[in-house]
């Protein structure tokens, strides 16, 4: 990413989303990374902490990780990738591979590819090709593994939430309430960093691609959305993350409201003591005013090119950037792991109430009655055994 003086103007913000807040009970049910967050051993993270320029070995290496895991743990969910070669500054001549993995999950109603509004949770996973070893851990490493446990966490009580409408006899997709038209996408996208040096043609070549393809991939006639990119209610995209003490300002107006929800979250998770680093928000600029400063495209990241077709971009990176930014420190031994588990967290969170998931949760409360009904179950038929 760069930062820019390029004010880019997003469109107009589609308004209207259902958004229910978690209840303290099920924040405290949010699943932590943990030993997951190993930067040596951990299931999601340390597979990420190499070398991953795109088109070489340690690329395709992290590509199989993101496909094993989401094979293995998440079936449910459906994984497409949208391919593209560039040449490069530095390639020679030669046109280097770009793969971007998509993994959705929508409705099991949802018949057409233009039926669902969907969640955007966005990072990339491509590291720098200089300084000759770089690892890029908040850049971006970690937040990939972020939206891997985001997306494991809320997958059960996704599917809690659809089984129970189905229940009720829902055929179609018509007529149902808003927030049933909701899915969710994983997009861990390629080639965000400059080979040589930033500029437009050097940088977000993943990013470039796929928005390119999906504004011209037109859904079925009738459909709700025209396009992929239609589909996509809010782009989320995380980058920076996993250095200690960040702070993230909100730097569009039109996606203010989902900045003051994350950062709601983020509150009530802190409050409840259920978050490891220190007691500083994430979110300083919460109650941030219409005369306040707003950044816009200061910083150039893989949400432009979605931002610059209007689709609406919720930009979660601080600033100021982390002191190891672009440099060989950027490794695994610098991350703060408290930090990075939060984070994960918060996500959670936040997708959890995007797609209204309260109540779908197996809570304390919730295993507690279960565990009730079993025994008076059993009681009951050990009383007719008797």
């Amino acid at each position: 990413m760069k930062l820019s003086s390029i004010l880019l103007l997003p469109a107009l913000l589609r308004s209207g989303l259902a958004y229910t807040e978690l209840s303290d009970d099920t924040l405290r049910t949010l699943p932590r990374p943990g030993p997951d967050f190993d930067i040596k051993n951990g299931a999601l993270l340390a597979p990420i902490l190499r070398t991953r320029v795109p088109g070489t070995p340690g690329s395709e290496a992290v590509l199989d990780h993101f496909i094993d895991f989401f094979t293995a743990e998440l079936p449910r969910w459906r994984i497409t990738f949208q391919n593209s070669s560039q040449v490069t500054p530095v390639s020679n001549g030669k046109a280097v591979p770009f793969k971007n993995l998509i993994a959705t999950r929508d409705p099991p109603w949802a018949k057409n590819e233009g039926d669902v509004g969907r969640l955007a949770l966005v990072a990339h996973y491509d590291s720098k090709l200089t300084p000759e070893g770089f690892i890029g851990a908040t850049d971006s490493a970690a937040p990939c593994a972020m939206l891997m446990h985001a997306a494991r966490s809320i997958d059960a009580a996704l599917t809690s939430k659809w089984d129970a409408i189905a229940a009720e006899g829902v055929e179609s997709i018509d007529g149902l309430d808003e927030d049933a038209h909701k899915g969710v996408q994983i997009l861990l996208l390629d080639g965000e960093e400059a080979f040589h040096f930033w500029t437009h043609d050097d940088s977000l070549y993943g990013a470039r691609s796929l928005a390119e393809e999906w504004e011209g991939t037109m859904n079925a006639a009738m459909s709700t959305y025209k396009t992929p990119l239609h589909s996509i209610d809010l782009f989320v995209l995380l980058d920076l993350l996993g250095a200690k003490q960040p702070r993230i300002p909100s730097y569009f107006k039109t996606t203010h409201w989902a900045y003051k929800r994350m950062a709601s979250a983020e509150h009530r998770l802190r409050k409840a003591s259920l978050l490891k680093s220190d007691g500083k928000s994430f979110f300083p600029e919460a109650q941030k005013g219409e005369k306040d400063q707003w950044l816009g495209g200061y910083v150039e990241d893989d949400h432009v090119p979605f931002m610059a077709r209007g689709v609406e971009v919720l930009h979660v990176i601080p600033n100021p950037f982390p002191s190891v930014w672009h440099k060989i420190e950027d490794d695994g031994e610098h991350l703060d792991i408290p930090t990075c588990e939060d984070w994960a967290v918060i996500t959670t969170a936040f997708a959890a109430e995007w797609l209204d998931l309260e109540g779908h949760f197996e809570t304390k409360q919730t295993k507690r009655s279960i565990h009730e009904d079993n025994e008076t179950w059993a009681g009951e038929k050990t009383e007719l055994f008797d």
